[in-house]
């Protein structure tokens, strides 16, 4: 992907709603910059809803219709929408319903992952342009049969990873490229935290959710607090633990940082060692993938007492010959070589939600795509899915990225595809 310059595209994207001039060839009715582009929800949850908010924000929205399988969701979501633009979408508890609606133009899909592939490749048959949220999907086949059915249907496809608009971000990989740093060794990327857990012992789920349809092609297990709206991110069979929920905004920030691609092995090991019996996966993990360039480790640890330095407990740090960089979401500091040197600290600020949404919506109206396309959401979904499997199957991991596939390793080569529950059907065909 050929990187976006911070100033040209901060300049492009403030102006998205607004002053966007035709891409050559036609415009289609449904994109005319004069009027406003509908959307469709699905996802009602904490994401959905900031996902909508920055949309408002950027303008030259309406919401025709939303979706969700918790009745209490959708009633909230609703009438949040009714005050942000005076009429009340529809309410849907199935995603085909809404499809059905006419006058859309565009979808956000900000379901739990296990559902991604199935809303997205819905949405393109639709003829609808989509902004889903990361991770791409739950398995490494689904990402496949998601990017296929992209570039079969021709439509705009952004992934939230919203990290990419940060000007932080930006100036690190601006500042690597023009050799600041020299030849880069290494790189190590963390984000440390409490969680917080909540009940999860079995009970009866919400009387307002339907938790069958919820856990769709998921394997349906026993409902608790914990499983359940938002804590489904650290549950193994949805949201796959906080490197794939969290963590995956900063590989791709690495990978889009380096410039770099698919690693070519991942080593994962790691355990639960103090919320055992509460979540699913890992509360301490380290994971090594080897890219081409050089190599980064992933560390996190989501229990016990702060960080002694917590202002570096979110963030990469960028090892070069001649600096050490750290990047964080609104600060990136410069450590030069040298003992005594003086650190450069560069503190910015941006709505990287809204500034990723504004580049959507351009996208959407100029027929070019944005600059998180399907295959970036590709790339860095693999990535964690594939530390995962390392981790689950306590191997090494060779990886080819032409191919798509695990080499001599049959345990791990079973996992990169994922059966799903009766009567829902896989998009990907083949193992």
């Amino acid at each position: 992907m050929t990187p976006i310059r911070r100033r040209s595209f901060l300049k492009t994207t403030l102006v998205a709603a607004s002053t966007l001039a035709a891409a050559p060839g036609v415009l289609s009715a449904a994109t005319a910059p004069d009027r406003k582009l509908r959307f469709g929800l699905i996802g009602c949850g904490w994401y959905g809803m900031v996902d909508v908010e920055a949309a408002f924000k950027v303008g030259g929205v309406e919401v025709l219709g939303i979706c969700d399988v918790d009745s209490a969701h959708l009633d909230q979501v609703a009438d949040k929408i009714a005050k942000l633009q005076g009429t009340r979408p529809r309410t849907f508890k199935h995603h085909a319903d809404l499809l059905a609606m006419d006058g859309l133009d565009a979808l956000i899909i900000a379901s739990p992952p296990q559902w991604h592939a199935l809303h997205l490749i819905a949405a393109l048959d639709r003829g609808l342009d989509v902004y889903c949220e990361k991770p791409l999907a739950y398995d490494i086949r689904e990402c496949r049969a998601m990017a296929d059915a992209v570039k079969r249907s021709g439509r705009i496809v952004q992934i939230g990873f919203q990290r990419r608009q940060s000007p932080a971000f930006q100036a690190v990989r601006d500042h690597i490229q023009a050799g600041n740093a020299g030849k880069i060794v290494c790189a190590e990327a963390t984000i440390n935290y409490t969680a917080g857990t909540q009940d999860p012992a079995p009970q009866n789920p919400p009387a307002t959710l339907d938790w069958d349809l919820w856990c769709g092609p998921a394997p349906k297990i026993p409902y608790s607090p914990q499983v359940g709206h938002f804590n489904w991110r650290l549950e193994k069979t949805t949201g796959q633990g906080h490197l794939v929920d969290w963590g995956i905004h900063l590989i791709d920030a690495t990978r889009m940082i380096l410039g770099e691609s698919a690693p070519r092995t991942i080593a994962a090991s790691g355990g639960l060692y103090q919320l055992k019996g509460r979540i699913t996966t890992p509360d301490v993990l380290t994971v090594h993938f080897d890219f081409a360039s050089c190599p980064v480790t992933w560390r996190h640890r989501i229990w016990g007492a702060e960080e002694y330095t917590p202002e570096v407990s979110n963030g990469i740090f960028i090892y070069g010959e001649k600096q050490t960089l750290f990047v964080t979401d609104d600060r990136w500091v410069v450590i030069p070589k040298g003992k005594n040197s003086e650190r450069q600290v560069n503190k910015v600020a941006a709505d990287a939600g809204r500034l990723h949404m504004a580049e959507f919506l351009e996208a959407v109206r100029s027929r070019r795509q944005p600059g998180c396309p399907i295959e970036e959401g590709v790339l860095s979904t693999t990535a964690v899915k594939l530390a995962m499997i390392s981790y689950d199957t306590e191997t090494r991991i060779s990886w080819d990225a032409t191919h798509e596939k695990v080499l001599d390793n049959p345990a791990a080569a079973k996992l990169l595809k994922r059966d799903y529950r009766k009567p829902w059907k896989h998009p990907h065909r083949g193992a």
